[in-house]
Formats: structure tokens, C-alpha cells, sequence
């Protein structure tokens, strides 16, 4: 069913005939927005301040630029990024150089950097000044974490460009003062991308091998220059390359006045290159000289205490006293002693010979013959009780021996059954028995037992007790 016109007002689009201004979608006019955006602000340079600085794993960065008015979206694209000379942190006044666009996925408008700046030197340096405090904080400068530079060291790798000057007043220094085997780790020490090449290299020598000799001190060097110059030494990630190195760090850069952060981070600061070389090594000639020094003294002090050694040797003689006077009481009483010897000698054995006619008349063979007889006779009677008490004596009177299979002698029954298999010995031989449970005699048995004779005419039998 039609409807009137006043009915389809508000509810249907009403296009007028003859309109030439169709409805635009939200695409169109997105892309509309943009290219007018882009074609108004397709150069532009912008002041203000960083704010919620991101860096995407994808390398983009994003963040905000704002003042006291307003604040705007910001994004440096990747291959603008890698670029920077210096890394963005959050409170940073820069100047952007790049151009406006809109991103239609969120209504929104955004600047796009080609180029970013501090604004002036003020602002570069209130970003060295909180980037300093922020890595003091952490501990990264405490005086508690540097370590002495090694004496003498045999290798010493040093950070810096192949090609300027710094690197022929370091090894013209050192082959002057102490020729030493040097490691160049050629690096950018100025420039887009020199910070993380410089970082990569210090860390590179912490870690070096594969039959490369590992340095015993580190040089990172630079000659002087502007504070821009030097920025590539303020970077946080070249300054906590710097606090990590497990080898002791000498940092060279600039002038006696130039000042960066890695000066802080390092073992010890040098004001030049050249000054650095003069603390990495002693000077050979004063070494040798200081050798040559002490070699002297030392054959100076082993002639003094030969010479007080023999003065004390000589004092020491002249109070010995003459040999002979010192063997002299003794040879005297080696002559006495001779003296008297043949003496006792004589003495004693008159002594002995006395003794002996004394107990002469004593010393009788008829005496010596009757105790020879009275210890026969003892030995005798001795020998006969032995035969009598010898265990296998009654066994020719028809008595048995029992013991176990060991030749242990058993003397009761509850043995005799504990032993289970036993050895009975009689006079002639031995016969091998068991012991088990006793078994009832048999009536014919206690019959012979009663019947049997006694063994002594008018004593009672052995087994005239035992009854049926």
C-alpha cells in the first residue's frame, strides 16, 4: 500500500529530483578528510614536549606531543626511527619536522615525523640532566663498582673510529711507553645508529673467543667536539654497556672539558685519548730501570750480609778456645781409665776365683747323680697320672666317646639331639650315629637287661633297679 509523502518524511531518504549530491559513505569522506588534512599540512614543524613514548616491537614509535593548549598524536615510522640521533624520552621538548594525516580506523588526526630535534641546547641538556639521574639512581656510577686497571695488561681492545686521529695518538702512545698487543673495534663514534654499534662493540669484547685473545682493558675513545657531537656517549644503552663490561673500561672521549655519561659508567675516566694510552700501560724504560734498581740493591744487600756474616764468623773463632785445650781433659781421663782397667781386671778375677773354690768342695757327682734320679722319678709318676686322666684312656675299657661331626665332645643328651648327627670313638674306630626322638625298649629287651650278670660276685646288678 503507497503512503502519502508526509507519511514517508523522517523515515525514508527524500531525494529530490534532479539532485546531484548523492549521499557520501563514511569511506569517501574519511578520504576526503585526509587529503584535505594532508594537502593543508603537507609540511610542517612542530615544538612541544614528548608524552607516552612507545616503541613497537614492530619498530614503530608512538607517542604525543603536547603543550600548556594541546596535544596532538605523533608517530615515527620505522626506517624514520632507526635514523634518530638521539632516543626520545617522555618530558623531551623537540621540534618534528613531517606532515599531518588522519587515521580513519579512529577518527582521528596524527602527525607523521620524518625528522626529530631537541629544541636548542637548553633542552638537550635538561635530557642529559634527567637521563643522568635516572641511571644514578639505579647505581650504575657508584664508586663501589669500579675496578683497578690491571698493572701490565698483554691485550687492550680499543673502541673508535679506524680513520681519525684518535686511534694513531693511542698506538703511537703505547708503542712509546710499553709496545702492547692492541684489538681495533672500528665503530661510527657520531652519526645515526653509532650509539648501538659503539654498545654492540664494548659487548662484543666481553664476550670474544674463538681463538681471539680476550682483552685485559677496554679504551672507548673519541677526539673532541660539540655536545651533539658527543651525544652518541649519553645514550643509555652505550652507558649500560659501559656499567656491565665484565673487563675493566677506560672512557677517552673528547676533550679535558667535554663531559658525557659514559664518563660516569666507566672504571676510570681519562681527560684524553693520549692520556688514556698513558694509564693503560707503564713505561717500559722506567720498568727496566726500576728492575735494574732493585737487582742492584738486592746484590748489595746479599754482599752487606756476607760481609756482617763473616765479620761474626771471625769475632766468633777468635773466642773459640785452642782443640787441644778442649780435648785435653778428656785424653787425661782416657789415660786413667787405662790405667786402672788391667787393675780391676786382675781384681775381678782373683774375686771369681775365690767364689768358685768356695763352692768346689760342693759340686759332687754323687750328689749331682741323685737329684738326676729323684727328677726321673717325679717326671715318671708325672707322665703315668697323665695316662690315667687321658680322655681316650677309658675307651679300651669299652666306654664310647660322643661328639658332633666337628669333634666337639658331648657330655649331654639335650647336646647330643641339638647336634642331630654325631661320632661315636671307641678304642677301635669311630662310628657315625643320628640322634632322634628316644623309642620304648621291648619286652625282651628289659627282659635281658634284668638277667644280666653282675660284674662283681655279691654286688647287685646295674639294672636290678630298673622295673617292668
Amino acid at each position: 500500500m503507497d503512503l502519502p509523502d508526509d507519511a514517508r518524511s523522517g523515515l525514508l531518504a527524500n531525494v529530490p529530483p534532479g539532485d546531484n549530491s548523492p549521499a557520501m559513505t563514511v569511506g569517501e569522506l574519511a578520504g576526503s578528510v585526509k587529503r584535505v588534512v594532508e594537502d593543508a599540512f603537507g609540511k610542517v614543524r612542530v615544538r612541544g614536549e614528548i608524552s607516552g613514548f612507545k616503541r613497537h616491537s614492530s619498530g614503530h614509535c608512538y607517542f604525543s606531543l603536547k603543550d600548556e593548549d594541546a596535544c596532538i598524536d605523533a608517530v615515527i615510522w620505522r626506517g624514520n626511527a632507526n635514523g634518530l640521533a638521539f632516543r626520545p624520552e617522555d618530558g623531551a621538548e623537540v621540534i618534528a619536522t613531517g606532515k599531518m594525516t588522519t587515521y580513519a580506523g579512529r577518527s582521528k588526526y596524527q602527525l607523521v615525523i620524518d625528522r626529530l630535534e631537541l629544541a636548542g641546547e637548553g633542552a638537550l641538556m635538561a635530557l642529559l640532566e634527567r637521563r643522568r639521574k635516572a641511571l644514578a639512581a639505579e647505581g650504575l656510577f657508584d664508586s663501589a663498582r669500579k675496578r683497578a686497571l690491571p698493572f701490565l695488561p698483554r691485550v687492550i681492545g680499543v673502541v673508535t673510529s679506524p680513520t681519525g686521529a684518535v686511534i694513531r695518538d693511542i698506538l703511537h702512545r703505547l708503542a712509546d711507553r710499553c709496545p702492547t698487543h692492541v684489538i681495533v673495534w672500528p665503530v661510527p663514534v657520531q652519526g645515526e645508529g653509532s650509539a648501538a654499534k659503539i654498545a654492540a662493540a664494548i659487548r662484543g669484547f666481553g664476550s670474544l673467543g674463538g681463538g681471539l685473545p680476550r682483552p685485559d682493558l677496554l679504551i672507548v675513545a673519541r677526539g673532541g667536539g660539540s655536545i651533539e657531537d658527543l651525544w652518541a656517549f649519553n645514550e643509555e644503552e652505550v652507558v649500560r654497556a659501559a656499567a656491565e663490561s665484565p673487563i675493566p673500561l677506560i672512557s677517552a672521549v673528547g676533550h679535558e672539558t667535554d663531559t658525557t655519561l659514559i664518563d660516569h659508567a666507566s672504571d676510570r675516566r681519562a681527560p684524553t685519548p693520549t692520556a688514556a694510552a698513558e694509564m693503560a700501560v707503564p713505561v717500559r724504560s722506567e720498568l727496566l730501570a726500576y728492575v735494574g734498581e732493585l737487582s742492584r740493591r738486592s746484590r748489595d744487600c746479599l754482599s752487606r750480609m756476607a760481609e756482617r756474616g763473616r765479620e761474626r764468623f771471625d769475632l766468633t773463632v777468635c773466642r773459640w778456645p785452642q782443640p787441644q785445650a778442649l780435648f785435653a781433659p778428656m785424653a787425661q781421663r782416657l789415660d786413667e781409665l787405662g790405667d786402672r782397667l788391667p787393675r780391676a781386671l786382675a781384681s775381678r778375677a782373683g774375686d771369681a776365683r775365690a767364689d768358685l773354690n768356695g763352692v768346689a768342695p760342693r759340686l759332687r757327682p754323687e750328689m749331682l747323680a741323685d737329684r738326676i734320679e729323684r727328677s726321673v722319678e717325679r717326671l715318671a709318676a708325672v707322665w703315668k697320672m697323665a695316662e690315667l686322666v687321658h680322655p681316650e684312656r677309658p675307651l679300651s675299657r669299652g666306654f664310647a666317646r660322643v661328639t658332633d661331626r666337628s669333634g666337639k665332645t658331648l657330655a649331654r643328651s639335650a647336646d647330643a639331639r641339638a647336634a642331630g648327627l654325631l661320632t661315636l670313638r671307641f678304642a677301635d674306630g669311630e662310628v657315625e650315629a643320628s640322634a632322634g626322638p628316644s623309642a620304648p625298649p621291648s619286652p625282651r629287651a628289659r627282659v635281658e637287661r634284668k638277667r644280666r650278670p653282675s660284674y662283681v660276685p655279691g654286688q647287685g646288678g646295674l639294672f636290678d633297679d630298673v622295673e617292668d
